[in-house]
């Protein structure tokens, strides 16, 4: 028996039928096994059955099966094999141009292989070696086997429109190498333990690279960017040169898929290795940033950078390719060793693993909430008697309401608290059986009303059936180890995907889409909401908002001279009070275990809840306060300008101090009148900087032309470089409008900055004090 994890997978047609192949990293190397003799398969209704012989009785290497399975509307359904992935998909072609239904074809065969053993990532495999490293038709068996990963972090350097190389570094635990394009074949020590290989053509350089990958055999490159531009840079030169990219292992080429439309993002396979960019897995593990590059993301979490820094950089790294090579190499490979450092520190590669292990998704999928949801369920379907819809099969008007947001009520606050539903709408799941299998089995009336749960929409669940409860279940239980070890990004990862259960749910997206069973979360969740607002009032304490999973408590009939202490004790109380309300209330009306769980997460000693901008409505998802935690406090904003990248930092640095200000009692007005006069003064010039990505590309913007794509325009107009699709804008507003921060030609329109950045922020906390930026620059403007 030998423990694995699962790096890539892949079929073939071949012809001896299809064939699965895995990879596998080991405590003793990589393996492949080769799973020979299977069947692709797909369903129809039995009642179908023969008009499908029929109409495929013309074709071989297919047979048929019955089935105790059923569609979720109680129909029978049967199986039909293939002994080729080509000869299913013309049968299904066939079948439903003559509107005979066929349910998951879509599947894809190493995928279903895995899924029904119950394989996410992890296994046993047991078999009779063919070889060292390859294994045929080996038996697996689901394991818990965590591996040591050998990695290598890879960096590319090249001219600034990406269409010659320069170099191509190389970082492992092992191995410190730049591979550099010049005129010498020659090799030699760079720095200690640091090897700089001189190529005589783009060519030589890449082939050198491409050895020295087969030679050291990693598991997994890691970059920056990694696919969408280095790995694409890379495939763009193989092709130009005529040579194999063999970045795959067993000298196998990688697979690419593009999304339509300039700008369009790349994916990349590659057999038997696994590709890691860094600022995808830092993003899917919430880490926030902002900017993620590089430079950006070594400056925070490492303490150092690259070095090369500014916006010149391109022209640098031309400069130091034709006139001091060594130096490039060393920016090539600080790059390299900057994301392995990430990597560690961070322990990215350990949440990969994890966030595998735990969904079915392969170590470099990044995103698929749909295909993790399906991955784990459609076994547990099959086995309870169904087979999954396709997506898009259900029609209906049913609308699924989004979260419950309760209206604010304005003001400054002293001593707030913040309840929290800890992961409300999975613990609503769990609580109320709610689950497509429980319903579909409630509405054939295959178990007794008394045995089910009322939803809504006229939802009910069978108790006793429900798949999903278990499913989160075991993924609460990971986070609750992942928290006890401080896995913060595991932590938040599994949260993500406890929370996407709904929104696979409520999405059309997904082939589970069933709005009155995405209703019966969502609006349980609203009803949780207000009932726990209707509770605490009774306590004698004021809800003064609530958002989806939280509620906001005022504690209205408290001194203003009350301990941060005593507030933080009667949250606790608070908490432990309305835990106890919700399990008695559902044991007595519903006969249900209570999985619902309410947390004291936050006391704000002061909190403002502003008002929707121009008028006297409180706003939602926005507010601000000063939080304590034990004898510190630390200042909190939500939604509002300090935290939005789209604000200029002086608007951010701005409303940081006088909130700041605000809450702790001190005088304000001197701040706001020095910050205004910073601004006019024109000593504030290098915080007035807007950032926004051009969503689509600068020509298809034809009305209502936004500033930043005006000043993108310009930019490309005054020959100053041009910005694509997904590229950061970054702009001024001059007196002419707004235009490049780079290539700004007009002066800057200071009062535009006073009027739509200081003034909103200053006013959505004075208002409350009788006070406003105006008001006090006309002031100091009367005294003169």
């Amino acid at each position: 028996m030998t423990e694995a994890f699962l790096l890539t997978r892949g079929w073939r047609d071949s012809r001896r039928g299809l064939e699965l192949e895995y990879w596998w990293a080991t405590d003793n190397g990589p393996i492949h096994t080769r799973h020979t003799a299977q069947e692709a398969v797909f369903f129809i209704l039995a009642s179908k059955l023969k008009d499908a012989q029929q109409l495929l009785a013309p074709m071989r290497g297919w047979r048929s099966r019955l089935l105790e399975l059923s569609t979720r509307d109680g129909k029978t359904v049967a199986a039909l094999y293939f002994s080729r992935v080509a000869l299913a998909r013309e049968a299904e072609k066939r079948l439903t141009s003559h509107a005979i239904a066929c349910w998951e074809a879509d599947i894809r065969p190493a995928e279903r292989f895995l899924m029904e053993r119950f394989i996410t990532a992890a296994a046993d495999l047991e078999s009779p070696k063919q070889s060292a490293d390859s294994w045929l038709d080996p038996a697996l068996k689901p394991s818990n086997y965590r591996p040591s990963l050998k990695l290598a972090s890879v960096d590319i350097e090249t001219t600034m429109d990406a269409q010659r190389l320069y170099s191509i570094g190389v970082f492992s635990a092992s191995t410190r190498v730049v591979y550099m394009v010049s005129e010498l074949d020659v090799e030699r020590q760079l720095d200690e333990g640091t090897r700089l290989v001189f190529c005589p053509s783009e060519k030589d350089c890449l082939l050198k690279f491409l050895q020295w990958l087969e030679s050291e055999n990693p598991d997994a490159l890691i970059g920056w960017n990694l696919v969408q531009f280095d790995l694409w840079v890379l495939q763009q030169l193989a092709d130009r040169l005529q040579v194999k990219l063999t970045l795959g292992r067993g000298g196998r080429t990688p697979h690419w898929r593009e999304e339509k439309g300039e700008g369009g993002r790349r994916f990349v396979s590659v057999p038997g290795r696994v590709m890691l960019d860094g600022i995808e897995l830092l993003k899917a593990a919430n880490y926030q940033f902002e900017s993620f590059a590089l430079d950006q993301v070594a400056s925070e979490l490492l303490g150092e950078g690259k070095l090369l820094h500014g916006a010149g950089r391109g022209e640098d790294i031309t400069r130091l390719f034709s006139s001091n090579k060594p130096q490039l190499a060393r920016y090539n490979l600080k790059d390299c060793e900057l994301v392995w450092n990430i990597f560690e520190r961070e322990r990215l590669l350990a949440f990969a693993v994890e966030r595998s292990q735990l969904t079915g998704l392969l170590l470099d999928r990044i995103g698929g909430s749909v295909a993790a949801f399906e991955y784990g369920y459609l076994p547990r379907l099959h086995r309870a008697g169904f087979i999954a819809p396709n997506l898009g099969e259900l029609k209906t008007d049913i609308i699924s309401p989004g979260g419950y947001v309760m209206d604010s009520d304005p003001g400054i606050y002293h001593h707030v608290l913040v309840l929290d539903f800890k992961s409300l709408y999975p613990s609503i799941i769990r609580t109320f059986c709610i689950d497509p299998c429980a319903f579909w089995k409630a509405r054939l009336g295959l178990v007794a009303t008394a045995q089910c749960v009322p939803g809504f929409n006229g939802a009910e669940f069978d108790r006793d059936s429900a798949i999903l409860p278990d499913m989160i279940e075991n993924l609460w239980q990971a986070r609750e180890q992942a928290k006890a070890q401080a896995n913060v990004p595991l932590s938040y990862a599994i949260k993500i995907i406890m929370n996407s259960f709904y929104g696979v749910l409520g999405s059309p997206g997904c082939r589970f889409f069933d709005p009155r069973i995405a209703s019966s979360i969502t609006l349980r969740g609203h009803e949780i909401i207000q009932s726990s607002k209707r509770w605490i009032e009774q306590q004698g304490q004021k809800v003064i908002y609530g958002d989806t999973d939280s509620v906001f408590v005022w504690l209205s009939n408290e001194s203003e001279n009350l301990s941060n202490e005593r507030a933080r004790e009667i949250g606790v109380e608070l908490a432990q009070g309305l835990n106890l309300w919700w399990r008695e209330k559902l044991s007595r009306e519903l006969k249900i275990d209570c999985a619902l769980e309410i947390e004291f997460e936050t006391h704000y000693r002061k909190f403002l809840m502003p008002t929707v901008r121009g008028s006297d409505e409180g706003s939602k998802k926005r507010y601000a306060g000063l939080a304590t935690k034990g004898d510190s406090e630390t200042l909190v904003f939500k939604g509002l300008e300090s935290v939005r990248t789209d604000w200029t930092l002086l608007a951010r640095e701005f409303q940081t101090e006088l909130y700041r200000r605000v809450f702790l009692d001190l005088d304000y007005r001197d701040y706001v009148l020095a910050g205004v006069n910073q601004l006019m003064q024109g000593r504030a010039d290098d915080k007035l900087i807007y950032r926004k990505r051009l969503r689509r590309r600068l020509d298809d913007y034809e009305k209502n032309i936004p500033p930043h794509v005006q000043a993108a325009r310009k930019q490309r107009d005054w020959g100053e470089g041009v910005l694509r699709r997904g590229d950061w804008v970054s702009y001024v507003i001059t007196i002419n409008g707004a235009e490049p921060a780079a290539a700004r030609r007009s002066p800057i329109d200071y009062e535009h900055y006073r009027e739509k950045q200081l003034a909103p922020v200053a006013d959505g906390i004075l208002y409350f004090l009788g006070d406003s930026l105006a008001a006090i620059t006309d002031q100091q403007i009367s005294l003169f």
